[in-house]
């Protein structure tokens, strides 16, 4: 049983004021009974974030920045696939921001209608729109098997200059952005959106780029869980319920870990934050991993602020 759980941590001040009132002692005694891996260490400007990278390992997926395949994986296409997330462009004096995503009060049937205004534009450029759900489509050409695109979980909130594509056959897709902007200025649905104060669509985001590949290392027998409930109040940066959030994975999530380890799995939990990911797992205990065991557990604290 592997626990994977992104935004363990974030580099917000905000985050670091909550770090020391934050409790979690179930995780506290797992963790003194498990044996750390070598770190995954990156930085917070990776264009992939740490939990990506610890996924895309687990499952056996190239791990390159900003070109871990998720949209080819995820269509099972060898090549030429990407996300286009329909999304808000929060346009501010210096900046212009990614808006909440993913967008409140988004229906099929609008996402649907968006998808069909824009499609010609795309098939112009060779790229080929098919519906996959409402937060996002799936996107057809050979072009995406080399730009390096930026994690949506990177972008929430954040100046969207700073992630852009920079590939040279990227500007194509820059064009498209600027030509979806005009079109969807006025389409009807936003006009609709725009009445009953949702959000509009006003952009589109390109992620999940990437070409599989047979040389990458096989998936693990059993892919990670995958916690998202610290997600949302990390993205919104509201710490008393990331707080919240974090003790109730403690509470549940950990508990069962405990349990599975107690009755003789093997067993392994992946923190990640902004910058560096940290798996510990269940093998054999070296000499001075038995000595901090009598110890006793360490602070969550004191490991969470090094993600």
């Amino acid at each position: 049983m592997h626990l994977l759980i992104p935004f363990a941590y974030c580099l917000a001040e905000g985050c670091a004021s909550a770090l020391p009132k934050l409790k979690l002692p179930q995780l506290e005694k797992l963790l003194a009974r498990l044996t750390a891996d070598a770190p995954d260490q990156g930085d917070e400007f990776s264009l992939s974030t740490p939990h990506e990278r610890a996924l895309a390992r687990a499952l056996g997926l190239p791990t390159t920045d900003g070109l871990i395949p998720w949209a080819a994986h995820h269509a099972q296409a060898e090549s030429g696939a990407a996300f286009i997330t329909p999304c808000h462009w929060q346009a501010g004096s210096h900046q212009i921001a990614m808006g909440e995503w993913p967008l409140a009060d988004f229906s099929e049937d609008e996402s649907r209608a968006l998808m069909a205004a824009m499609q010609p534009y795309f098939e112009e450029d060779g790229i080929t729109l098919q519906f996959d759900d409402a937060t996002r489509w799936l996107a057809h050409s050979p072009v995406f098997d080399d730009i390096a695109t930026a994690s949506l979980d990177r972008v929430a909130g954040r100046n969207l200059e700073n992630w852009m594509p920079r590939d040279a056959n990227a500007a194509p897709l820059r064009r498209l952005q600027n030509e979806m902007q005009m079109l969807l200025y006025t389409h009807p649905v936003n006009e609709a959106r725009s009445s009953r104060r949702a959000p509009v669509v006003n952009s589109f985001w390109l992620s999940g780029t990437g070409r599989l590949n047979t040389t990458t290392p096989a998936a693990s027998a059993s892919p990670p869980i995958v916690i998202d409930t610290l997600r949302q109040a990390a993205l919104k940066e509201d710490w008393s319920s990331w707080t919240q959030a974090w003790q109730q994975v403690d509470a549940n999530e950990c508990t069962k870990l405990r349990a599975a380890l107690d009755q003789g799995e093997a067993v392994q939990v992946t923190l990640c934050g902004e910058r560096h990911a940290q798996t510990f797992q269940s093998r054999p205990r070296t000499l001075i991993s038995q000595f901090k065991r009598i110890f006793g557990p360490q602070p969550a604290s004191n490991l969470l602020n090094q993600l």
